[in-house]
């Protein structure tokens, strides 16, 4: 533990892992507050699709940066890292602790060691990135990340177009691979104590819970939340409508797909997300790794001795 630094817990894990309902568990037992850093649960209306705390679990427990921006305002690292920030800071003033939970890994790494900025972003640049997946696709963006850095096309969703463009962007701003100046950087600037847990599931048993988790969203209104947010003028093509779920169910509203084919292209790219989020956080060497069976006990334990300031793990 490093003296004089707020203690911060964390938890993390792919999605469909139940970060939530755990740490929601654990926070009443703790008397915590959340601070979200799932990157979708920021915007406002979506709310099935992103799996975000319900009323009645947000009532029991508090919770800082849930539906804070609308979805025609995309959320970058940056601003999130200043409002996570800020929330902390609130939390430990009125003497409670802070809890985030979630599973953006970039949000989380920056949240814990500082943010690499790089350079001021280009308009022109954006424009014209913006217009290639306009015309020829996300993926044919993509493609071209992987040609000039190979490093930042793995980390990255071939249909994430904001961290894509961004990555072309700083490339061709400064002639160098963006992975080359976040390593540099090593996000190594701490701002807090952090005790970080995650959240594991058999392969096997992971996947079914993302596949159940997807269907009960639907038959709890997915399609209709989706329908919502488009006659509200929200574009499917573009952060943060084109994420997954949401782009899938887009598509059978304009008529490309039918519901079922819908559901399981979401199905599947949800598990090829929970798939690169894991490989993401195994290589972070400072997560604790608990069972999710029996990790409550675990959890709360490690988390109570840590806010203490007894040595956790």
């Amino acid at each position: 533990m490093s003296p004089g630094l707020t203690r911060v817990g964390f938890i993390v894990g792919p999605t469909g892992a139940g970060k939530s309902a755990l740490a929601i568990e654990i926070a009443a037992r703790l008397g915590a507050e959340i601070v979200n850093a799932d990157s979708r649960q920021v915007y406002r209306g979506m709310n099935l699709g992103t799996a975000k705390p319900s009323a009645p679990e947000r009532r029991g427990v508090a919770h800082h940066l849930l539906d804070i921006r609308s979805p025609a305002e995309p959320l970058d690292v940056a601003t999130f890292t200043t409002l996570a920030h800020e929330a902390i800071e609130q939390i430990a003033a009125r003497g409670r602790h802070a809890l985030v939970v979630g599973g953006s890994g970039l949000y989380l790494r920056a949240l814990r060691g500082g943010i690499f900025r790089g350079p001021a972003a280009s308009r022109e640049i954006r424009d014209r990135l913006e217009r290639i997946a306009r015309d020829q696709g996300v993926a044919h963006l993509h493609k071209r990340l992987r040609e000039i850095d190979p490093a930042a096309a793995r980390r990255i969703g071939v249909n994430d177009l904001y961290r894509i463009t961004r990555a072309i962007e700083v490339w061709e701003l400064t002639g160098e691979p963006i992975s080359s100046q976040q390593a540099r950087h090593g996000f190594s600037t701490r701002a807090y104590d952090c005790l970080t847990l995650g959240i594991s599931m058999d392969r096997a048993e992971l996947y079914a819970a993302i596949d159940r988790r997807f269907d009960e969203m639907v038959g709890q209104g997915l399609v209709e939340e989706v329908r919502a947010l488009l006659a509200a003028g929200y574009r499917a093509d573009r952060p943060p409508l084109a994420s997954i779920g949401y782009r899938q169910i887009a598509a059978h509203l304009r008529g490309e797909m039918e519901l079922e084919v819908a559901v399981e292209l979401a199905k599947r790219e949800s598990r090829r997300f929970a798939k690169r989020q894991l490989t993401w956080f195994r290589a972070d060497p400072e997560i604790v790794w608990l069972d999710r069976n029996g990790a409550a006990k675990q959890a709360g334990k490690l988390l109570e001795d840590f806010f203490a300031g007894s040595s956790a793990a």
